[in-house]
């Protein structure tokens, strides 16, 4: 199942329209001087222990055991854009900071010496990742970031009171025994299999899997059933060969986007996944394609203009009706979107840019308006918002990489390259200048190919950083590492480049060779290099 590009941890191609007014004083900041320092003003109110050891995990688990209250698991990091939103829509909501009373917060900030040991330790991969325990450890459900705060808070609930760990309800689910209540099926719905990492049920299952539920799902259950359909039907979208179009799904999903309080209750799978869906519930240029169309663009439009929903909910759902404009267009032509909407965009970019004042907020859904701007074509627009807002983003080296895909897809290949290199140099934090070097190294190579001595010092830097780090081939700066040494092996195709692979190769040796040889690490350290075993560990991103 697709995430939505606008609430991935790890979107990278995001653009914009429209600079803020000079008048708008810039947006608060967080501030640097705790630690873990990006993780410092997470949440005031929310007594977070902070955690990069597996000694600090256990001593929370040990206040869990004495207060015989769950532990609740926050793996994040300082850019993502979907971290900035929880923060600024969830963590600071009086609710939530209550609720939290009631289980031990955990915040693992991927950056910190031994958190990627720890996404080990949790099958934690993507930013962010939320997960709820049981005192003793037992892992009892992952919780959807892409849900609106207060649907959030009543899932946490549900899964603070379960008597059962999630794989056990759905044991009972998949065997058909009915002993299912109606929060077991609920916590099914709303549980996040976006970030399960392949733990409940391997990937490839997920699409028959959540068509079994749906099914199984009693129908007095209305917005449970529902939510299952939906995502039944977009993992359905991806699977190969992909499930035929279903016209009774297709009715369903019609009255579903007629009924406003409804599509509200879905926000987060609708707006999503409104292509998506569409796509798997009609022929291409079919009549059934354009009444669909149709009616997404109205429950849309409703959806943008809720009040209630946060500027990056309501942002999410103008870009679905951009998305929805270029359903039947080829995937890498340029768009050709009607005026009247392109104007909404401007309009829409304008506004958030002009009202956001928190830091947080400004992270979250300014990258997303740029990317929205990109898909809609408006390439300057989205240049100059990401440029006016470098000086108003607690991370600039995010909006940094945006505006080297930016400048490639507008064909200024020197402009790429020198932003993809000032956003290596100024990103932080080790496990995100691994992440940001894979992205300058991928940049290298395939803009500028021929120029050997600036891909071989890039890479050369890559390797001594990761030499300094306690936890550098686990989890997400493994997988930044093996996605260096399989750029480089296709770079290298014919030995055109063998002396310098030979050259790495011996720099990466004397890393891995300071690895204990019992270490699981010295394994992938090893294989980074090698053809076919660069990916080997790899899962996602």
């Amino acid at each position: 199942m697709k995430s939505h590009p606008l609430l991935l941890a790890v979107c990278v191609g995001l653009l914009a329209a429209c600079s803020k007014p000079a008048e708008v004083a810039p947006a608060a900041l967080p501030s640097s001087a705790a630690a873990p320092a990006s993780a410092a003003r997470v949440a005031a109110g929310i007594a977070w222990q902070y955690a990069a050891t597996d000694a600090e995990v256990d001593a929370a688990f040990a206040t869990a055991r004495a207060q015989n209250k769950p532990v609740f698991v926050y793996w994040g990091a300082a850019w993502c854009p979907p971290c900035n939103q929880l923060k600024a829509t969830l963590f600071n909501r009086q609710d939530f900071i209550e609720r939290s009373k009631a289980f031990v917060p955990v915040y693992i900030d991927g950056d910190s010496p031994g958190a990627q040991k720890l996404g080990n330790r949790f099958k934690v991969r993507g930013y962010p990742t939320t997960v709820l325990f049981n005192s003793s450890g037992t892992e009892l459900t992952r919780l959807p970031g892409e849900v609106d705060a207060a649907q959030y808070t009543q899932v946490l609930t549900l899964g603070m009171n379960a008597q059962r760990p999630l794989t056990a309800v759905l044991a009972d689910a998949r065997s058909g025994s009915g002993t299912l209540s109606p929060n077991d099926w609920k916590l099914l719905a709303f549980y996040s299999w976006e970030t399960d990492a392949q733990q409940a049920v391997p990937g490839a299952q997920l699409p028959a899997l959540l068509k079994q539920l749906a099914v199984a799902c009693p129908a007095d259950q209305t917005e449970t059933s529902t939510r299952l359909m939906l995502k039944a039907v977009v993992a359905g979208a991806d699977a190969k060969p992909p499930v035929t179009a279903d016209p009774k799904l297709r009715e369903r999903v019609l009255s579903l986007l007629a009924d406003a309080d409804a599509s509200r209750a879905q926000m987060d799978v609708l707006t999503n996944n409104a292509a998506d869906t569409a796509r798997a519930l009609s022929a291409s240029k079919s009549p059934e394609r354009a009444t669909l169309v149709g009616a997404f663009n109205a429950a849309l439009k409703k959806l943008e203009a809720d009040a209630t929903l946060s500027r990056a909910d309501r942002l999410t759902a103008l870009y679905a009706r951009v998305d929805l404009a270029k359903i039947e267009s080829p995937k890498d032509a340029k768009p050709a979107l009607p005026e009247a909407l392109l104007g909404e965009v401007r309009v829409h970019v304008a506004r958030v840019d002009r009202e956001i004042t928190d830091g947080y907020e400004r992270q979250a859904v300014i990258t997303g308006a740029a990317y929205m701007l990109d898909e809609a074509g408006l390439l300057d627009e989205a240049r100059s918002l990401l440029e006016a807002n470098l000086s108003k983003s607690h991370s600039p080296y995010y909006l940094m990489t945006a505006l080297s895909s930016n400048a490639k897809k507008r064909g200024d290949t020197g402009e790429a390259l020198r932003w993809s290199e000032e956003a290596f140099n100024k990103s932080e934090g080790p496990a995100t200048r691994l992440q940001w070097g894979a992205g300058y190294v991928n940049t290298l190579v395939e803009l500028a190919p021929q120029d050997e001595a600036r891909i071989e010092r890039a890479v050369q830097q890559l390797f001594t950083e990761a030499a300094s780090q306690p936890d550098a081939f686990f989890e997400r700066s493994a997988r930044s590492l093996q996605r260096v040494g399989s750029k480089l092996q296709g770079w290298n195709q014919g030995g055109r480049h063998a002396s310098v692979l030979a050259r790495l190769q011996l720099r990466l040796t004397a890393v891995c060779d300071k690895l204990p040889t019992d270490d699981t690490q010295r394994a992938v350290c090893d294989g980074v290099l090698k053809p076919g075993t660069a990916k080997a560990g790899a899962k996602s991103t």
